[in-house]
């Protein structure tokens, strides 16, 4: 019984040697000439994800390309900067590429409706010109296009184009105002101006008060300045309120401007209301009618007017800036 229990052992050691010593298939099949011979895994593989440059990323915004040109004194077109200095006197044509322009100009030229400005449409492009050019134009041009729906049109903001014109006069040092005093109203909302604008840029421009007569320091906190539009009031409270004037200096000259009165309105700023009203309510065909459209709100608030009416395309009128309620 002994031998039998040694002789089971034996063969059980064999057999256990046997598999041991057996290395299990690596693939269900025989390899061939030239496969792959990398092992196969479980493990996961963390996909790269390319870093993307901030070039990159600035490429892939849509870029805003001026469609404004300007004509030169020798009759060729250019792209016009950002600030132009141009003598008083001098022709100013400007055109931007579209068939469906706006334009955006000094308010002074549309007040008085100056007939030394033109603004036309041809078919590929707007025109703007502006012949006998005073130290008064000086401002900010601009032109875009619109994208329109019916009679409902919004502004393209891919095809835009502007401009800051400064056009020099001799012995203004300021551009000249329309008044020798003027009212800026304060809000408590809003920021105000006072429109001290020079027509050179290497002039020193400080701002006083009349009474108690002292010079108002622009500290970039509460009052800064800015070329294209004058003293800027950040956040005006009743303190600032009084008569104020501003001085400028250049090439050994000086000047000063017209005096504003500040007057603070504790009143929250609110829309415009308007009122329409016809001559009259039935006409017969080929008699005259007339519609006065009056807008009432905060002074110097840009207002602009369309009109629409049975058979006609929509007729835009220019930017008007209201002078009181």
């Amino acid at each position: 019984m002994k031998v039998w229990l040694l002789l089971g052992l034996l063969l059980v050691h064999e057999a256990l040697e046997d598999v041991t010593g057996q290395h299990p298939p690596k693939n269900k099949h025989p390899k061939e000439p030239g496969e792959n011979r990398i092992k196969p895994t479980n493990k996961k593989v963390k996909p790269k994800i390319p870093k993307i440059k901030d070039r990159d990323a600035a490429d892939a915004t849509p870029k805003t390309q001026s469609i404004m040109m300007q004509m030169t004194d020798k009759g060729r077109f250019q792209k016009p900067a950002a600030t132009l200095s141009l003598m008083a006197g001098q022709t100013l044509e400007l055109r931007c590429k579209g068939s469906k322009i706006r334009w955006s100009y000094p308010a002074y030229l549309d007040t008085f409706k100056d007939t030394r400005l033109s603004v036309k449409q041809h078919e590929r492009y707007g025109q703007l010109t502006l012949v006998n050019s005073t130290a008064a134009d000086t401002g900010e041009f601009s032109c875009w296009g619109q994208l329109c729906n019916g009679y409902i049109c919004r502004r393209d903001e891919a095809k835009t184009g502007s401009t800051y014109i400064i056009f020099t006069e001799k012995g203004e040092l300021f551009v000249p105002s329309p008044s020798y005093f003027d009212v800026v109203y304060l809000n408590p909302d809003r920021q105000a101006v006072v429109p001290c604008r020079v027509t050179v840029l290497s002039a020193k421009v400080t701002l006083h008060r009349e009474f108690p007569a002292k010079e108002i320091q622009a500290n970039g906190t509460d009052i800064v300045y800015d070329m294209k539009r004058g003293f800027v009031y950040l956040q005006p409270h009743s303190d600032h309120q009084g008569v104020v004037y501003c001085k400028a200096e250049a090439g050994g000259k000086s000047q000063i401007s017209v005096k504003y009165q500040l007057l603070y309105a504790e009143v929250p700023s609110g829309p415009p209301s308007t009122t329409i009203l016809a001559s009259a309510n039935k006409v017969k065909g080929g008699d005259d009618i007339s519609v006065l459209c009056t807008v009432l709100g905060e002074p110097d608030v840009e207002v602009e007017f369309r009109w629409i009416y049975p058979g006609q395309k929509p007729r835009w009128v220019s930017f008007n800036r209201m002078k009181g309620p």
